[in-house]
């Protein structure tokens, strides 16, 4: 059993159990991972994969518990790396990044432009997708760090670092009802709107449902997407009324108008999320330090390792960490 045959275990996994892809992301060919994977389970005496004919259509019950110890193996051995690197002060490397479609157009580039500048030997790569995927490719090992937010307390899954926190903001047309007045819209009279949100918006946890469910009302939603962009382009067509972070709307907008919904939502908190008994290299804890100034890198240092339990200190509200709005980063 090699370390190579291993990270192609996962890799097939990862891949949705398509050979061919996972043969492309380990710059393997497909024929070589094929008779890698054979060898394994020559060696082990059993079947990793469920198979018809050439496919494989899923994972045995004993390959769930070697890919689950493969991880963590592979885990492990990037862990040693990560030390041997870091003691000889090296600068190369790769930073993986999963986050939403919203951090990574409104609240990274800045952040990562500055680090590639510093670290300019140092590959990012930036997997922008749904919320609710973010976090399972942490956890899968697929990246090094993850941003999510949320209205509620830290992630559960790893070490959370919160870096700033924001609020919901209500974009509408410039002919829209709510924009020839003084007074933003009331929780009820949004409720009466046809809405378009974020398509968590639609799940019952979210924290737009707890809200209107906690007042007694039910949202119309009207439709959703995947980042702010699209929300604000279907709001100009009619659909609804644009309910989404404050980030992604600039105060310049010329055709929309954006109404503040503090009064009305809680606060939410994006946070950097780390793997439990993750070696972080020293450019992976400037990149945190770039995206959040006021957590100390000694100190995610520590917590990492176990030295010292998570105490960070309070985080900064978007509006005074200098976040740049969406016209400013296009």
């Amino acid at each position: 059993m090699t370390l190579v045959q291993l990270r192609y275990l996962v890799a097939i996994a990862d891949a949705g159990l398509n050979i061919t892809l996972a043969a492309e992301r380990v710059h393997a060919t497909q024929p070589g991972l094929s008779k890698q994977l054979r060898q394994l389970e020559d060696e082990l005496g059993f079947r990793l994969f469920l198979r018809k004919g050439k496919s494989l259509q899923g994972v045995t019950a004993a390959g769930e518990s070697v890919l689950h110890r493969a991880r963590t193996i592979l885990a492990e051995a990037g862990n040693i790396l990560a030390i041997a690197a870091n003691l000889r002060c090296e600068a190369q490397g790769s930073l993986r990044i999963a986050t939403t479609h919203t951090q990574a157009r409104f609240a990274l580039p800045d952040v990562v432009g500055a680090f590639t500048r510093r670290h300019p030997e140092v590959s990012v790569h930036l997997n922008p997708g749904r919320e609710a995927g973010v976090l399972p490719q942490l956890r899968a090992g697929g990246v090094d760090l993850a941003v999510v937010s949320g209205s509620g307390g830290p992630p559960l899954t790893g070490i959370a670092l919160p870096a700033y926190h924001w609020n919901r903001t209500i974009v509408v047309p410039k002919d829209h009802p709510f924009a020839r007045r003084a007074r933003p819209p009331s929780l009820e009279e949004l409720a009466a709107q046809p809405l378009v949100g974020y398509e968590s918006s639609m799940l019952p946890d979210s924290a737009l449902q707890r809200t209107f469910v906690a007042a007694g009302l039910r949202p119309r939603i009207a439709m959703t997407a995947g980042d702010g962009d699209l929300i604000r382009t279907y709001v100009r067509e009619g659909l609804g009324v644009g309910v989404l972070a404050e980030m992604a709307v600039s105060p310049d907008e010329r055709d929309l108008v954006a109404l503040p919904a503090d009064h009305l939502f809680d606060r939410c908190t994006t946070w950097i999320v780390l793997r439990d008994g993750l070696v972080p290299r020293d450019y992976l804890l400037d990149f945190i330090h770039e995206f959040a100034p006021h957590i100390d890198p000694r100190d995610v240092r520590r917590v990492v390792s176990g030295e010292a339990t998570a105490g960070w200190p309070a985080a900064p509200h978007w509006r005074q960490r200098g976040g740049r709005t969406a016209q400013e980063t296009t």
